[in-house]
């Protein structure tokens, strides 16, 4: 009994020795976890009020352009860019600028806004969009080389109907008909079989083959 009442007390004094010789490295450790802990979620809380106030200018922008207001729309967009360029509304915020630029004839304008919309998406999808938003625009601008080359740069298989057929149009342009064909067949492919746009591809396909038949 003795023997054990002197373990217990020895290994008292080591635990004693050992608070002593680090006990501050411990309070330091837990101070420090601490701060980690309530940083992180301080973070977090920012990251919400950010998100949530981008969503509000973002709503707001909507609105403005369902009733036209220029000015605004404008100046909303503007902010989006600016303050809230790390969230997912400013990207698509300037993707329907580019869509309006495009509307009234100003292609240069709706270029540097698919660029900027590109490069500040984090959504991979967003960002083959927008690199198949810029091929479109490179053939609207008479461009069909441009456009295949944008093409070439988009990665997964997301939209992949759309740039098989925009892929064919372009070489249709540059008087590729064999390619072209290839092209729209793998567009048909990509294609459910209730797909809108399914007769559209075939017509074009179809259509390459009646001139293939008149140029034999």
């Amino acid at each position: 009994m003795a023997f054990d009442v002197y373990d217990d007390y020895e290994q008292g004094e080591r635990v004693q020795q050992w608070l002593r010789k680090n006990g501050g490295s411990i309070v330091v450790g837990i101070a420090l976890g601490l701060v980690l802990i309530f940083g992180w979620q301080q973070w977090k809380s920012h990251r919400a009020g950010h998100e949530q106030a981008a969503a509000s200018e973002y709503s707001a922008l909507q609105a403005a352009v369902a009733q036209k207001r220029t000015n605004e729309i404008d100046l909303r967009t503007e902010t989006l860019m600016k303050d809230y360029a790390d969230t997912a509304w400013s990207v698509f915020a300037v993707g329907e600028r580019a869509q309006r630029n495009v509307m009234d004839g100003q292609l240069d304008k709706a270029a540097g806004d698919l660029e900027w919309a590109k490069t500040h998406a984090s959504d991979d999808t967003l960002k083959t969009l927008f690199t198949l938003r810029e091929a479109q625009l490179k053939y609207a601008q008479g461009k069909p080389q441009d456009a295949i080359a944008a093409l070439d740069a988009m990665k997964g298989a997301a939209f992949a109907s759309l740039a098989a057929e925009l892929r064919g149009d372009a070489l249709v342009k540059l008087g590729r008909a064999d390619e072209a064909r290839k092209a729209y067949q793998a567009a048909i492919a990509a294609m459910g079989e209730s797909a809108p746009q399914r007769g559209v591809v075939q017509t074009k396909l179809d259509d390459l083959a009646v001139a293939g038949k008149q140029g034999a």
